[in-house]
Order: structure tokens, then C-alpha cells, then sequence
């Protein structure tokens, strides 16, 4: 199979713009986030096996669709069915996809998923903990009023505190070890933080 990567990152780049889907912050991209999961996901793949094109063909499309009344991957597999199909993907591939799409968002899922699945739903869990997400913090703490070191600390105390058992969402050991990983680091960057704040 013969894909236009190029092309398929701009059309999630389009998407990903039109869809209607509010940000929580302004500094919050959701094609950026998407960027992000496709190359943890090839990072994964290439540790873990699976088929690459399903892969990354779920990794870009994963967030494509946005409704108020409906789950967003239910409607952001619609329109990836559809715009695989106008770009030639085999209907195989095409169903792949759609499925890991429908359901990324169950990451506390204890179905039966296929490996492709597992690595996509991994690659957009690992996107919301680690050094990236004291960026957030700190940055969402700067947008608010009265802001301060102090509150960006309990901010990302906070969010470490609610994260650390997620680590069960993880579906593949080499993400239970990155998430682990970076649960480690963010240990040390409160204490690190602690002690030369207070």
C-alpha cells in the first residue's frame, strides 16, 4: 500500500481546524497534539511490531472529528472511513482503522484489541503525562488571574497526584515502562521544585 503521508497530515491538519472542537487554551493545538501521538505510535511499532500503516493511519486520523451531541470517535471515524476511501485505502485497512478510531478514547477498555489498537491508545495516553505536561500546566496556570510559581506548583502536583494510576490504562509493557518513566521524572521535579520554593 502506497500512502501520501504529506497528504493525509495536511487534510488532519485542515480537519483538526474546521472541526468545531473547543480548546481549553489557547496554547492547546489539537493537530500538534496529534503530531505528537503519530510519533509515539511509530516510536512503539517499531519496539513492539504491528502493522505501520494501520498504525499511523490511526495515530493521524485518531482526532479528526468533533460533535457536542456524539463521542468524538464515533465521528471522527465517519470521516476517516470516508476519506480513506477517497484516497484509495483498501477496505481491510480502512475497517482497521475505523475501529481503533471508534474506540481510542476507552483506554480503561478491557476488550479484546489488536495490537495496532493497543499502540495507537498508548501513544495518546503517553501524550498527556510527562515533561510536557509541567508545559501545560504552567502555561494554563499563566492564563489565569493572579498567577504564580506556587500555583503552577500545585497545578502540576495535582495532575501528577491524578495520573500516576493511570498507568493501568497502559496496554503494551513498552508504554507501561515509558509512562513509568516519566512518573519518575516528574517525582523528581516536584521534590526538585519543593525545595526551592518553599
Amino acid at each position: 500500500m502506497s500512502v501520501n503521508y504529506a497528504e493525509v497530515i495536511e487534510y488532519v491538519k485542515k480537519m483538526t481546524s474546521e472541526n468545531g472542537r473547543p480548546s481549553n487554551y489557547p496554547f492547546r493545538s489539537r493537530f500538534e497534539h496529534t503530531m505528537r501521538v503519530y510519533r509515539w505510535a511509530i516510536k512503539l511499532q517499531s519496539k513492539l511490531g504491528g502493522d505501520l500503516d494501520v498504525i499511523v493511519l490511526a495515530a493521524l486520523l485518531h482526532d479528526i472529528g468533533w460533535d457536542d451531541e456524539r463521542p468524538h470517535g464515533e465521528v471522527g471515524a465517519e470521516l476517516a472511513v470516508e476519506y480513506m476511501d477517497s484516497i484509495g485505502i483498501d477496505p481491510e485497512t480502512i475497517r482497521r482503522v475505523g475501529e481503533i478510531i471508534m474506540i481510542h478514547e476507552d483506554k480503561d477498555s478491557d476488550v479484546d484489541l489488536s495490537l495496532e489498537c493497543k499502540i495507537v491508545m498508548d501513544a495518546d495516553l503517553l501524550d498527556e503525562v510527562g515533561a510536557i505536561s509541567v508545559l501545560w500546566d504552567s502555561m494554563a496556570t499563566a492564563c489565569e488571574d493572579e498567577a504564580s510559581y506556587k500555583k503552577a506548583y500545585y497545578r502540576i502536583k495535582n495532575y501528577y497526584r491524578n495520573n500516576k494510576p493511570k498507568i493501568r490504562r497502559c496496554k503494551t509493557d513498552a508504554a507501561r515502562a515509558e509512562y513509568t518513566k516519566r512518573m519518575q521524572l516528574l517525582d523528581s521535579f516536584i521534590f526538585q521544585l519543593e525545595k526551592e520554593l518553599f
